[in-house]
């Protein structure tokens, strides 16, 4: 155990904290390289890992050191109910700018421009790797690998490339972004080279965003309805594109 803490503490500051089951479970599935996994039940864990997700058990078996309750509080200062904590190694920012950069692409990237809220940013990276989406690119401030962010994700920002770049350095391909005023998306076939564009929940796109637009693109809604939830706007766009074509590996 004291070994496991040891490294906790050596590697905490540079590594990407898995906080849960689930989120140690997809980590692990997507070959993330985790140094340091932590619980304070092993068996139950264990249990977990049998009726959920028995593709993994034997690598956590492996992996998972019991530590006490107040160990793990100390490490984590708002433990996950399964009350499992890992740490990985993050993925290589040449590697996922290259994964971005590359065409033809199979399936489209998702921009979120200059997004507020982390939950919600969690939210549209574990959609895009349900999607199969090449990758999710943030602009402005937020951090997509928050661990907040990373919690909201539950561990596939190792399904799927995650970096922050300005506008400028968007990924290649037609910039199809959301906005009330675009054409109607079920008159649409999304190209699977195209970069999904989505606005600040307060703001929309911004001027930047909006001068590299190739095509403005609506949501259906309801007349005096204000806005979709942004994680929601993702989702519908990401089906669409799917439904009519598109499809995950």
């Amino acid at each position: 155990m004291n070994d496991q803490v040891r490294a906790w503490h050596r590697l905490a500051d540079d590594s990407v904290l898995l906080d849960g089951f689930h989120a140690l479970k997809h980590a692990v599935r997507f070959q993330a390289r985790i140094p340091v996994a932590v619980t304070t039940d092993r068996r139950a864990a264990l249990a977990l890992a049998d009726e959920l997700a028995p593709d993994v058990r034997e690598t956590l078996d492996a992996l998972l050191a019991e530590v006490p309750e107040a160990t793990l509080k100390a490490l984590v200062p708002r433990p996950h109910p399964t009350a499992v904590a890992a740490l990985a190694v993050r993925p290589s920012r040449a590697a996922n700018l290259e994964a971005l950069a590359r065409t033809p692409r199979g399936a489209p990237v998702v921009v979120l421009d200059n997004p507020r809220n982390l939950g919600n940013a969690g939210a549209v990276i574990r959609l895009a790797a349900g999607f199969g989406a090449t990758g999710v690119v943030t602009t402005g401030t937020l951090d997509p690998w928050h661990p907040t962010v990373v919690r909201g994700g539950a561990g596939l920002h190792f399904a799927t490339a995650v970096e922050r770049l300005t506008v400028a350095e968007l990924p290649p391909g037609p910039v199809f972004a959301l906005d009330p005023e675009g054409d109607d998306i079920r008159g649409l076939k999304l190209p699977d080279d195209a970069v999904l564009a989505f606005g600040s929940e307060r703001t929309g796109l911004s001027a930047e965003l909006r001068a590299r637009t190739d095509h403005l693109v609506a949501l259906p809604m309801r007349p005096q309805v204000s806005s979709y939830n942004l994680a929601t706007s993702v989702a519908m766009t990401l089906f669409h594109w799917s439904a009519t074509g598109g499809a995950p590996a």
